[in-house]
C-alpha cells in the first residue's frame, strides 16, 4: 500500500486533521499516513512549496502526496491531480506545484471532475482523500479528471536574471524554526550565473561577500574558544536544500533572535547578488 502524506494549514487544534486520516482509514483501513507540516502559514504557497519540494523526495516512489492549502474550489482554483518524479501529488491549481516543477516535467496532469458528485466546503476531506485512495488502490488518473497539458505558475517563487547576467534577483520564500530567511536562488543558478565570479549580496541593508556550505564552517576553530564568531553573527550559506539562506549563527528565536527578526528579512522581501 503506498504512503499518503499530508501538507496542510489546517494546524493541531481542530478537528480537519483527524477527520482526513479518519476517512482515509475508512476507505484504507491498512493505509500508511504520514504528516509533513500542518503548521504551514494560512494560505502561504510559497511556504507550502518550499517545504513540500524538500519533503517529497525523503519519500519512496509511487507515494501519494495530499497538499491542503489554499484548496477551496472555484474557477480560478480548480483542482488537480498529477504524476511527477513518480510520486502523485493532489492540491488546487493554484501555482503550488511551480517550485517542484521547475526542473522536472510532470508525467501526468489531470484537472479533476469528480465534484459533480460530490457538495462540500471542505475539498481536502470529500475530494483530494477520495482520489488518494483510487490511486492507492492502483486507480489512473484518467478515472478521476481530464488531461491538461500545464499547470498554472508562481512567478514569485522563481529568481530573475539581468540582462547583462551580472545580477540575479530572488525573494526571501520561507522563513524556518530559527528563524532563518531563505530565498528562492538555488545553487545551481548561483553556479550557472557567476560561473566563478566574485559577488556581492544585498539583503536589506546588509551585504555578504562569502557564501558557506555548512552553518560549522562559518566558524575558525584554530582560535580560542571566546575568540571565536559569536551566537547571533550574521552569514549567508546554500542550505541543506541547496538554496540561499541568510542566516543568524546558532540562531534562537528565545533569546538572540533570527535573520527574519534582527536583519528585518521577512517573506517576500529582495535580495540580490551582483557578480563582478
Amino acid at each position: 500500500m503506498s504512503i499518503i502524506t499530508l501538507t496542510t494549514d489546517f494546524g493541531t487544534k481542530d478537528h480537519f486533521v483527524g477527520s482526513v486520516k479518519g476517512t482515509i482509514y475508512s476507505e484504507l483501513p491498512d493505509a500508511r499516513i504520514v504528516d509533513i507540516s500542518h503548521h504551514i502559514s494560512p494560505f502561504n504557497i510559497t511556504e507550502t512549496a518550499y517545504i513540500l519540494k524538500n519533503a517529497y523526495k525523503s519519500f519512496p516512489e509511487g507515494s501519494i502526496h495530499i497538499i491542503g492549502v489554499d484548496s477551496e474550489l472555484n474557477e480560478e482554483n480548480k483542482h488537480i491531480a498529477l504524476k511527477l518524479d513518480n510520486h502523485y501529488f493532489i492540491c488546487a491549481n493554484n501555482g503550488v506545484i511551480s517550485l517542484l516543477a521547475n526542473e522536472i516535467k510532470p508525467e501526468k496532469i489531470v484537472e479533476i471532475n469528480i465534484h459533480e458528485h460530490i457538495a462540500t466546503s471542505f475539498p481536502v476531506l470529500d475530494v483530494f482523500v477520495k482520489v488518494a485512495c483510487h490511486i492507492a488502490r492502483g486507480g489512473t488518473l484518467e478515472v478521476v479528471g481530464k488531461i491538461i497539458p500545464d499547470f498554472k505558475r508562481l512567478v514569485e517563487l522563481q529568481p530573475s536574471i539581468s540582462t547583462d547576467n551580472k545580477t540575479i534577483f530572488g525573494n526571501i520564500i520561507y522563513i524556518d524554526n530559527y528563524g532563518n530567511s531563505i530565498s528562492n536562488i538555488s545553487n545551481k543558478i548561483f553556479q550557472e550565473i557567476g560561473k566563478g565570479r566574485d559577488f556581492e549580496i544585498t539583503a536589506n541593508k546588509y551585504t555578504f561577500k562569502k557564501i558557506y556550505s555548512k552553518y560549522s564552517e562559518f566558524v575558525d576553530f584554530s582560535v580560542p574558544k571566546e575568540l571565536r564568531q559569536k551566537d547571533g553573527s550574521k552569514l549567508a550559506l546554500f542550505n541543506s536544500a541547496n538554496y540561499l539562506e541568510i542566516a543568524m549563527y546558532r540562531s534562537n528565536l528565545n533569546t538572540v533572535g533570527g535573520a527574519s527578526s534582527l536583519l528585518g528579512l521577512n517573506y517576500r522581501d529582495t535580495l540580490t547578488i551582483k557578480f563582478i
